[in-house]
């Protein structure tokens, strides 16, 4: 196994990209939504509609797709669903 070099482990000690505070927003004919607000209402969909505890859930997987006003999802690789862009 190969040795990681001294800056690779100072950057891991000392945070980098992996730590850095991260702000994506995807934008699609002017309308915008944050990766945040995009998980925000997936997990109410999962809890509210698909009656699934907040605590099951391991495992989510998006796809945006603007063109389709759509973001689906799959929750643990079993459940898939769907809300609007």
């Amino acid at each position: 196994m190969a040795r990681k070099c001294s800056a690779m482990r100072a950057e891991e000690k000392l945070g980098g990209f992996a730590t850095a505070k991260k702000h994506i927003t995807v934008q699609y004919n002017e309308r915008e939504r944050s990766v945040n607000n995009l998980l925000s209402l997936i997990r109410r969909d999962v809890i509210e509609n698909h009656g699934i505890a907040d605590e099951d859930i391991t495992e989510v997987n998006v796809y945006i797709k603007p063109e389709e006003n759509a973001v689906f999802y799959v929750i643990n690789n079993k459940l898939q669903g769907q809300i609007e862009f």
